[in-house]
C-alpha cells in the first residue's frame, strides 16, 4: 500500500537516486518499476538458513558487511515506511543525516531524526502513507501502482486465453485470525462455478499445505497456483482476472492497485474501508472485540470472520461482476 510513494518521490525529486531496501521475498515486485533507480535486497531468507544451521559467525559477519555497505552509500534521507523496530534498525545503520519514520509501539522512533504520528480514524487505504507524503511535501496523486514487465503481461494474458473468465482466490495470510474458513471457501467456489467461472487460487510456497486442505474438502474445479508463480506473475494473473476475493493479505491489496474488481474479507484487522474505487467492496462486520489484530479474545472462534457468510460474499461477487 506504500507503492504510491515511489511515483510521488520521483515526481518530487526527479534528479534523486531512489533506492528501495526490501526483504528478498518482496524484491520481485519492485524490480520492474522504472521510477526506482535501484532495488537493494536484504537477504533475510538466507540469514534465517544460517541461523537454523547454527552458522552464527558467518551470519554475524554477513550482517556486519551488509551494514557497512549500507553506510558507505551515504544516503541523505531514509524513509522508514514500516514503522517497525527491525526496519528502523537498518535506517539507523545507514547513518543517513535525515531519518523519517512513523511512530510505533515498538519504540522505533528513538532511531529516527523525525517521527511522524500516523493519523487515527482515517479509513482510506494507505492512510498512514498519505499522511507521510503530506508531511514530507511530496507531489502527485496517491495512486497505487504495480509495475509489470512485458513477459509478466504475456503470462497473464495467456492465462486469460487458456482459462476463460476466472476469479482469483487469495485465502492465505500470516495469522489464523485473519483467515476465512476452509468450508466457507468450498461453499463459495461451488456458487461461483454455477456461473461458469473458473477459480484460480494464489499464495506463496509456504501456503501449499493450507491450499491442499481446501482442495481436499471436495471435488472442486480449482486451478491451484499456490507457490507456483513469482509475485509479478501473481500480479499479472490478478490483473487479467474478472474478480478477486481475498482476506487481509498483500495479494488482495494488489487487486485494488491493479484496478481488478475486488472483495476484501476483513475481521480481526481492518486496514481500510474506503478504497476510493467503485469496483471494490470491503466486507467487515465490526464487533465489540474487533479489530483485535494480534490479540483475539474469542478463543479461536474468530466470530468476526465467521459472520461473513459465503452466500453474502457470492451475492457481492455477482453484483461486482454485473457492474464491471
Amino acid at each position: 500500500m506504500s507503492s504510491p510513494l515511489i511515483r510521488m518521490l520521483r515526481d518530487s525529486y526527479p534528479q534523486a537516486h531512489i533506492v528501495w531496501l526490501v526483504q528478498d521475498e518482496g524484491a520481485d515486485l519492485l524490480s520492474a518499476n522504472a521510477d526506482l533507480d535501484e532495488v537493494m535486497i536484504l537477504p533475510r531468507r538466507h540469514w534465517r538458513e544460517l541461523w537454523r544451521e547454527y552458522r552464527w559467525l558467518k551470519l554475524a559477519r554477513e550482517i556486519y558487511d551488509f551494514s557497512v555497505t549500507l553506510r558507505k552509500r551515504q544516503f541523505d534521507t531514509v524513509l522508514d515506511l514500516q514503522g517497525l523496530l527491525k526496519s528502523a534498525i537498518w535506517a539507523r545503520l545507514s547513518k543517513a543525516r535525515q531519518r523519517l519514520g512513523l511512530r510505533s509501539r515498538e519504540g522505533s522512533g528513538v532511531l529516527m531524526t523525525h517521527v511522524i504520528n500516523a493519523p487515527r480514524g482515517d479509513r482510506r487505504i494507505g492512510s498512514e502513507y498519505r499522511y507521510l507524503a503530506d508531511q514530507f511535501g511530496l507531489k502527485g496523486a496517491f495512486t497505487m501502482h504495480i509495475a509489470l514487465s512485458n513477459n509478466d503481461d504475456q503470462y497473464g494474458h495467456h492465462a486469460k486465453v487458456s482459462f476463460g473468465p476466472y476469479v482469483v482466490l487469495c485465502p492465505f495470510t500470516t495469522r489464523p485470525q485473519k483467515h476465512w474458513f476452509d468450508d466457507f471457501w468450498v461453499q463459495l467456489v461451488q456458487q461461483l462455478q454455477q456461473n461458469n467461472l473458473k477459480c484460480l487460487m494464489l499464495g506463496g510456497p509456504g501456503d501449499r499445505l493450507a491450499a491442499q486442505k481446501i482442495l481436499d474438502r471436495n471435488d472442486l474445479d480449482i486451478v491451484d497456483m499456490t507457490g507456483h508463480t513469482s509475485l509479478r506473475q501473481a500480479a499479472a494473473l490478478i490483473h487479467y482476472a474478472k474478480l478477486l476475493i481475498g482476506v487481509d493479505t498483500g495479494l488482495t491489496h494488489m487487486g485494488i492497485a491493479l484496478d481488478t474488481p475486488t472483495i476484501a474479507l476483513f475481521g480481526s484487522t481492518c486496514p481500510y474501508q474506503d478504497t476510493g474505487k467503485d469496483n471494490v467492496q470491503v466486507l467487515y462486520k465490526k464487533l465489540d472485540c474487533s479489530p483485535c489484530r494480534r490479540h483475539p479474545t474469542c478463543k479461536g472462534e474468530y466470530t468476526c470472520m465467521r459472520s461473513l457468510k459465503p452466500a453474502d460474499v457470492a451475492a457481492t461477487a455477482q453484483t461486482l461482476l454485473e457492474s464491471s
